[in-house]
Formats: C-alpha cells, structure tokens, sequence
C-alpha cells in the first residue's frame, strides 16, 4: 500500500497493509506497524516506531526515536481495539511518545495540526489537543487531558488525568497543574499559580489592545474581586455579546472536569 513516489531507506521495517502517502521518506530501522498510515510528504526519521491503529495528516515529521501510537500506559487497558490521530504538519521531535486511547476515554488520542513538540514530550491516552501548541522538552500530560489552541507547555511542565486547559493558555516551566487552566491564562511557579493573563501570546497572534484589555478584566473579575464564580461568569456572557473573545474564556471553564486552578 505504499505510493510508489515514497522513499523508504532498506533498513526500514513497514509492515503489510500499511498506507504510505506519496512523498514519505521513511529513515534507517525505523518500524511501521500494519495499521499505520502516513499522509502525503511526512517524515520518519531513523528508529522511530509508528505502531497500531494511527493516522498522521500531510507533512508531518517524526524524528529519531520517537514512540507514536504504541498501547496506553494504563493499567486497565485489556487489549481492546484503540486509535491516534494526528493532523497536518506537525513536528514531533526526538523521544517523543504519543499513547493510543482506551475504552474508557472514547478510545481515540487526537492531536491537531501545526503542533510542536520538543524531545521528550509526552501526551497520554485519550488526550484531546488542539491546533497551533507548543510543548517544550519534558512537557507532559496524563490521560484524558482536553487543551484547547495555541496553547504553550514550557519545559518540564504539565497536566494531571482530566484537566481542562484552554486556547492561548501558558504553563511555566516545571508547573503541572492539577486543576482546570481557563483560556488566555499565564501559570507559573511551584506550585504553579494563575499569574494574569498570557497577554504577550495573544499581541503575537493579532488580538487588538482592545480584546486584550477586556480579557484582562474578565481576568480580574474570576480571579480577584473574590466573587461567586457563577456571578461572574454570568456576567462574563453578557460581556462576550461585545467582546466575542470572552466567551472562549467562560466556555473553557465551564468545560473542566477538576475545578478552576486558584
């Protein structure tokens, strides 16, 4: 099943009933499962391992060592049939593990498009991430891990089983969150702790000063005048009728399953 426009190196193990887009180059040892398949033009670098019932979108590239789709570390997991997918043009770096889902969590792991993920990076079964996010070397998260776009993962950093972690959201270094991280939200420290907003992300990706000034003070409404969480959130959704960028942030926590981090 392999396009006769793929180049794959003599060493290269790829099993029977793999699909192999046109344009793939696939490196020295590296192991392609039977379930697998590749889009157009993705790169596995030498001994990275693609296993199980995966599906990678156009121009993704694999590096060396990398383990994609291999069996979730959970130890209920029996064997049932389980997926991964992974969207377009991501850059998946060297050592990097991305686990397949399990019954429990829907039996899906899903990755978006455009995402960079730093050596040793590790997503876990069932995760759901968006589009556009960044993890950084170490950056890990456990299962059934929901995070929205643009999200940034700093070094070392992470997220416990079932956090809810929204767009343009940034996690310092060494800060894994046990609690759901609204969207636009800066975390950092040990333990890691709201500090504002990711105002410096959201310059860079266009949003007007203007937008910036509202979620700062939708910010400060969750976050410091000491309010019941429902009454600001309540007024938070008349607000997004103006400022349509706030309801990203009352979506996002209304979504979490482990209470908002404070």
């Amino acid at each position: 099943m392999s396009s006769p426009d793929a180049t794959i190196h003599p060493t290269a193990i790829v099993e029977d009933g793999a699909r192999i887009g046109a344009g793939c180059e696939i490196g020295p040892y590296a192991i392609v499962g039977a379930r697998v398949e590749l889009g157009l033009g993705c790169r596995v670098g030498p001994h990275a391992v693609i296993t199980g019932r995966t599906r990678i979108g156009d121009g993704t590239r694999i590096f060396q060592f990398a383990s994609i789709g291999e069996e979730p570390q959970d130890k209920k997991f029996g064997g049932e049939d389980s997926a991964l997918v992974i969207g377009r043009d991501n850059t998946i770096r060297e050592y990097v593990t991305i686990n397949r889902g399990t019954a429990d969590g829907g039996g899906v792991t899903e990755l978006g498009d455009r995402n960079w993920l730093m050596a040793y990076s590790h997503i876990a079964h069932d995760c759901r991430v968006g589009s556009d996010c960044v993890f950084a070397n170490g950056a890990t998260l456990a299962g059934h891990v929901t995070v929205g776009d643009f999200v940034t993962f700093a070094g070392f950093s992470g997220a416990h089983q079932f956090v809810t972690i929204g767009s343009h959201a940034f996690l310092g270094m060494y800060g894994g969150v046990g609690q759901d991280v609204p969207a636009y939200v800066m975390v950092s420290g040990r333990p890691p702790r709201p500090r504002g907003i990711n105002a410096e992300g959201l310059k860079r990706r266009g949003f007007d000063a203007d937008t910036i000034r509202a979620i700062r003070e939708a910010y400060r409404t969750v976050y410091r005048l000491g309010r019941p969480l429902e009454d600001a959130l309540a007024e938070l959704r008349q607000q997004s009728a103006k400022v349509p960028e706030l309801a990203e942030f009352v979506a996002s926590i209304e979504a979490g399953q482990r209470g908002l981090l404070r």
